[in-house]
């Protein structure tokens, strides 16, 4: 896909590439290049967030409906992500060496940032207040394994936080859907 393609001027896929080439940069440190794999690894497939958001279901019982229905949130976000990814098709960045290999082969928007945000923006309103940064910090880990530009990232996290926040009235409705119930 060229430039005309995707809509995208000589000036944005210029910032898009520099900005891209100097976080790869960083992998050159073990210790970034470590955690950024392992953060790759862990959000694959949402896998993180949706464990995560099961976890606290299964501890918080009171609000489990909640957790329920934020994981479902993350759940639908990332499978929303993947819906766009196979209508954009943009190729994964070919000017740097990725460090971790993929599930497919197309870039736009990330997976993992659509995913991480859905969960920060739901499990965040829950109370889970740990999850935005490292949501933040799994959207960065993208850009230090090579294998999305910004603005794959950052149409993820808009993505995600959409999808969060269309549905948190749905999902706080779980935070009370058992009261006033009768048996």
């Amino acid at each position: 896909m060229d430039d005309m393609e995707t809509g995208m001027d000589d000036r944005e896929t210029g910032i898009d590439h520099r900005i891209l080439a100097a976080l790869r940069a960083r992998a050159a440190d073990p210790r970034v290049a470590t955690a950024a794999r392992a953060l790759s690894g862990a959000g694959e497939h949402g896998a993180l967030w949706i464990t995560a958001g099961l976890a606290a279901a299964t501890v918080d019982g009171a609000r489990r409906d909640a957790w329920l229905r934020a994981t479902a949130l993350t759940a639908g976000a990332h499978l929303a992500s993947m819906v766009v990814k196979r209508i954009v098709r943009r190729p994964r960045p070919p000017h740097v060496e990725p460090l971790v290999r993929t599930a497919g082969q197309h870039s736009f928007p990330s997976s993992h940032a659509t995913s991480a945000t859905a969960a920060a923006v739901a499990y965040g309103a829950l109370g889970a207040y740990a999850v935005p940064p490292l949501a933040a910090a799994m959207c960065l880990s993208r850009l230090v394994v090579g294998v999305h530009y910004p603005s794959d990232v950052a149409a993820g996290a808009a993505l995600g936080a959409l999808t969060a926040r269309l549905g948190a009235r749905w999902m706080k409705a779980g935070a009370h859907g058992r009261r006033g119930r009768r048996s």
